[in-house]
C-alpha cells in the first residue's frame, strides 16, 4: 500500500506542477519553463519516493516496467488505479484554483493544460507521443537496472523529460504520460476528451516495445556498455 500510495503522491506533483505552469504562467516562463515544470518534477520525487515506488508517476512508465519483467502484474494494477487517481486528484485542485481567478477563468478560451494536436496531424502526434514514450523507457529502465550509477537516475530521467516537452510541444503537447493527460481533459471539456485516447495507446505502444527490447536483451546490453 505505501507504494500504491506514493505513486498517487507522485503523480499528483507531476501534474500538478505541470500543468499549473502551463495553465497560470506559460506566458510568464514559455515553454521551456513549461518543459523544466516537468522534468524538475520528476527529479524531486524519483529522489524523495523512488526508494518506495520506484517513482513511475506513469502508465505507461509501469507498462514497460512489465514487460521488461521488472514488476508483478498485482503492482502493475495497483499503480495504475494510484497514478490515474493522482493525476485526476491534482486536476480537480487546479480546477479548483483557476476557477479563483478574479473574472473568472474561460476553460474553453485558455485551455486546461490539455493535450492535443492541431497544428500537426494525428498521425504525427501519434509517431512522437510513440517514438518519445520508447525512448523514455529506453532511458529509464537502463538507469536503473542493476549496476547503473543509480545515484544519478533520477536527474537522468527528469532531464529526458525536459528534452521530450521541448522537442515536441507543439506536435503532441508531448504528453507520454497518459494519467498526466486525462485528468485535465476531464475538466477541458469533450474536444480534450475526444483526443485523449491517443495519448492511452500510442505511449503505450512505446512503453511495451521498449520494455519487450529490453526484456530481450537488445537495448539492455547497448545500455550497459555504452
Amino acid at each position: 500500500m505505501r507504494k500504491y500510495v506514493a505513486e498517487f503522491i507522485g503523480t499528483f506533483a507531476l501534474v500538478f506542477f505541470g500543468c499549473a505552469t502551463v495553465i497560470f504562467m506559460r506566458t510568464e516562463v514559455g515553454l521551456l519553463g513549461v518543459a523544466f515544470a516537468f522534468g524538475l518534477s520528476v527529479v524531486a520525487m524519483a529522489y524523495s519516493i523512488g526508494h518506495i515506488s520506484g517513482a513511475h508517476l506513469n502508465p505507461a512508465v509501469s507498462l514497460g516496467v512489465l514487460v521488461a519483467g521488472r514488476m508483478s502484474p498485482r503492482d502493475f494494477s495497483g499503480y495504475i488505479v494510484a497514478q490515474f487517481m493522482g493525476g485526476i486528484a491534482a486536476a480537480a485542485v487546479l480546477y479548483l484554483i483557476a476557477e479563483g481567478k478574479v473574472g473568472g477563468y474561460d476553460v474553453a478560451a485558455n485551455g486546461f493544460a490539455q493535450n492535443g494536436w492541431g497544428q500537426y496531424g494525428v498521425l504525427s502526434a501519434f509517431v512522437f507521443e510513440a517514438a518519445a514514450t520508447f525512448l523514455f523507457l529506453t532511458v529509464i529502465l537502463g538507469a536503473t537496472q542493476k549496476g547503473a550509477a543509480s545515484i544519478y537516475a533520477g536527474l537522468v530521467i527528469g532531464l529526458t523529460l525536459v528534452a521530450i516537452h521541448l522537442a515536441g510541444i507543439a506536435v503532441s503537447g508531448a504528453s507520454v504520460n497518459p494519467a498526466r493527460s486525462f485528468g485535465p481533459a476531464l475538466f477541458a471539456g469533450p474536444d480534450a476528451l475526444s483526443q485523449v485516447w491517443l495519448y492511452f495507446v500510442a505511449p503505450c505502444v512505446g512503453a511495451a516495445v521498449s520494455g519487450y527490447a529490453f526484456k530481450a536483451g537488445v537495448t539492455r546490453e547497448m545500455v550497459a556498455t555504452a
